[in-house]
């Protein structure tokens, strides 16, 4: 049986490939009689696919677009869902990936029934993808198996990392866990040189293999491992840090502050704290500034030493007859 399905599936690709086959043609791709191949086809129809064939010596076998999807068994929705994310893989930011996305794409399209195809032809024409800075590095699809099936397999990696600041270090890691937004890919792993829990950009990894042994798995370093990582990489990461009031719905400021921008703790229906971090204090308040939210300064005391600095700072440089209208 389990012979069957995939001699089914192979079929099932090689008439995906939107051109017509002789019964003669499959045989040979599928190492089996023409008869055999008659009796796939039909099975193939019993399922829901439209196979078209015609007979004589033109004659062969072609996919059709249908009124279902299976053996995938997916409804409309869900196969609009498969689409669109295919769609936006394509112009994604894994190398290796996009064009095979793009190659599943036309595959499922093929056999979209008319209704879907309508759907999802509107959206491609329709939509128009926003391209340059909110796009990360391009992580190799390679890469991202390998980490992925360390983290399974519970194997140590070794890999020569770039830091920030562009120097190498090579490290041994046991990797725990993947996390990605919608920009980069980071893997959280024990550092075993460091003894202690890490954070590395995916796009800045170069494995070097052979990997191992495995180990035994330790226990995280928190639950939530999204934002154990968003704190690190908007906060811990750099020197000068702050925690502001902002007076605006967590909703409405998670849509202007990403994961790598900080952290976002809801008070009530009308405000947040957001915890964030930079090189200095003025990055840090410019960044704040620039959300438009009114807000209040917690933490530290030093960046609201430096707002009242720049407010004089600000005051002076106003116009004698705007600073008597402000009251200054």
């Amino acid at each position: 049986m389990l012979e069957t399905s995939a001699r089914l599936l192979r079929l099932l690709s090689l008439l995906q490939t939107h051109r017509d086959w002789s019964g003669n043609d499959l045989a040979q791709r599928l190492g089996v009689s023409p008869r055999t191949v008659r009796r796939d086809v039909d099975r193939l129809r019993e399922l829901g696919y439209p196979v078209h064939s015609t007979s004589g010596t033109a004659g062969g076998y072609q996919l059709g677009a249908g009124a279902q999807l299976p053996p995938l068994l997916l409804d409309d929705e869900e196969a609009v869902a498969v689409a669109v994310g295919l769609r936006g893989a394509a112009g994604g930011g894994v190398e290796g990936i996009s064009d095979a996305s793009a190659r599943a794409l036309v595959k499922l399209e093929q056999v979209l029934p008319h209704r879907l195809r309508r759907r999802v032809g509107a959206l491609s024409e329709f939509t128009v993808p926003m391209v340059g800075g909110h796009r990360g590095p391009a992580v190799d699809a390679g890469t991202l198996a390998e980490l992925a099936h360390a983290c399974r397999d519970h194997e140590r990696l070794r890999f020569q990392y770039e830091k920030h600041d562009g120097a190498p270090s090579r490290r041994v890691v046991e990797p725990h866990r993947l996390v990605t937004t919608h920009r980069r890919w980071y893997l959280v792993g024990w550092d075993v040189d460091r003894a202690d829990w890490r954070t590395f950009r995916a796009d800045r990894i170069t494995l070097t293999p052979p990997h191992g042994p495995r180990f035994e798995p330790r226990t995280p370093p928190a639950e939530d491992l999204a934002a154990w990582v968003s704190e690190g990489v908007s906060t811990r990461v750099y020197p000068a840090r702050a925690t502001v009031l902002l007076h605006a719905p967590m909703e409405q400021a998670a849509e202007r502050i990403s994961m790598s921008a900080g952290t976002l703790e809801a008070v009530d229906d009308h405000s947040c704290l957001l915890r964030t971090g930079g090189y200095s204090m003025e990055a840090v308040l410019i960044h704040v500034l620039m959300l438009g939210f009114d807000f209040e300064v917690r933490e530290p005391a030093e960046l609201t030493e430096y707002i009242g600095l720049l407010r004089d700072r600000l005051s002076r440089s106003l116009p004698p007859a705007d600073r008597r209208r402000e009251g200054l």
